[in-house]
C-alpha cells in the first residue's frame, strides 16, 4: 500500500496544521482542492493538488490511485446565520461530497487503507451535563442529522474493503483560525464573557491534539468506526472564558445573552448554547496520549 497522504480540505484550519506536520515528519502528501494552484501556494510541500468540486463530482481517480490513506476534511463552514441555502450548502458540502469521495474509491483499482473522514460532536445534539462517548447515540437537530448522513456515507468505503474513522471534532483551538480566532477581538478589547447561563458544557480541543488524532488513526489499524476528537477535560462555558480572559489580562464581565445570540444568528444560536460533555474514550484506549489535556496549558500556548 502506498504511504502517500491525500487531504481534502488542505486549505483550511486543520488541513493546512495537519499538512504542516506531514511535512515536518517527511511524509509525502497530496491534495483535493476545488482551486488546486491556489493549493499548491498555500499548502507548502504538497507533492500534487487536484481540482475537484465535491458537490458536483466524484474525486479524480488520478489521487485515489496513488494515495494510501485518506483524510477528507472539506465542507461549508457553519458559522454565522443560518438560512435555508445556507444549511443546504452546510449539508450537501458535507453528505454529497463524501458520497462522491467514496464513489470515486469504489472505482478505483487501488484503493486506499484508511479514510479518516471528518465528522463533528454535533452528532450528540444538547445534552445538559451527560457524559458522551462514541457509544452514545445522536441528537435530532439539524446538525445531529447531517453528521448521522455525513458518517453514513464515509461508511460506505467499508464495502470497498477500506477501514473508515469518522473524526467527531470539538472546538478546535489553534492560532490564525477556528473559533478562537473570532472570539480574541471582543476579548481583546475587554467585551468577553460567557454564552448564555455560562453552565453548557464545551469539548473542546487543540490543533495539535487534533493532528496527533488523525495520524494515530491512520497508523493504528484497530482504530475505526466513530472517534471523539475532543481534550479529556471538557469545561463549562464560563471557565472557558474566564480563562481566557485571565490569560488575556482582561475582564469577562458581559455575557452574551441567549436571546441577544438568537436575535443576531438565528438557529446557529443553538450550536453556541448547546451543551456537550464529551470524552475522547475510543482514542484513549487506543493508546493516544493528549499533548493538551489542561484548558489553561492549551489556551496559553496559543495565545501567549
Amino acid at each position: 500500500m502506498s504511504s502517500v497522504v491525500l487531504v481534502s480540505g488542505a486549505t483550511g484550519f486543520i488541513g493546512k496544521a495537519l499538512c504542516a506536520t506531514l511535512k515536518e515528519r517527511g511524509q509525502v502528501f497530496t491534495a483535493l482542492s476545488r482551486r488546486p494552484e491556489r493549493a499548491k501556494t498555500l499548502v507548502p510541500g504538497v507533492k500534487e493538488a487536484w481540482r475537484w468540486r465535491p458537490r458536483l463530482e466524484p474525486a479524480p481517480q488520478a489521487a485515489i490511485q496513488g494515495a494510501g490513506a485518506i483524510v477528507h476534511l472539506a465542507g461549508e463552514s457553519v458559522a454565522g446565520r443560518w438560512n435555508k441555502e445556507k444549511k443546504r450548502i452546510i449539508r450537501d458540502s458535507r453528505v454529497i461530497g463524501t458520497r462522491h469521495l467514496v464513489e470515486a474509491i469504489g472505482e478505483a483499482k487501488s484503493k486506499p487503507g484508511v479514510l479518516v473522514c471528518a465528522s463533528a460532536i454535533g452528532y450528540y445534539g444538547n445534552r445538559g451535563d451527560e457524559e458522551l462517548t462514541e457509544e452514545a447515540g445522536p441528537g435530532s437537530d439539524f446538525l445531529a442529522e447531517v453528521c448521522q448522513a455525513w458518517e453514513a456515507e464515509a461508511r460506505r468505503a467499508e464495502e470497498h474493503g477500506v477501514r473508515v474513522v469518522m473524526l467527531r471534532n470539538g472546538l478546535v483551538l489553534g492560532r490564525g483560525g477556528g473559533a478562537l480566532q473570532q472570539m480574541l477581538i471582543p476579548f481583546k478589547l475587554g467585551l468577553g464573557g460567557p454564552v448564555g447561563s455560562g453552565k453548557q458544557w464545551m469539548s473542546w480541543v487543540h490543533i495539535d491534539d487534533v493532528v496527533g488524532i488523525i495520524l494515530h488513526a491512520i497508523q493504528q489499524a484497530p482504530v475505526r468506526g466513530p472517534v471523539n476528537a475532543t481534550a479529556p477535560t471538557p469545561v463549562r462555558n464560563r471557565e472557558f472564558t474566564e480563562t481566557l480572559a485571565h490569560l488575556l489580562r482582561r475582564p469577562a464581565v458581559l455575557p452574551a445573552p441567549a436571546f441577544g445570540l438568537k436575535i443576531l444568528l438565528g438557529e446557529f444560536a443553538d450550536v453556541l448554547l448547546a451543551s456537550q460533555r464529551v470524552l475522547p474514550k475510543r482514542i484513549q484506549g487506543a493508546g493516544y496520549g493528549f499533548r493538551y489535556s489542561n484548558l489553561e496549558a492549551a489556551l496559553g500556548a496559543i495565545v501567549s
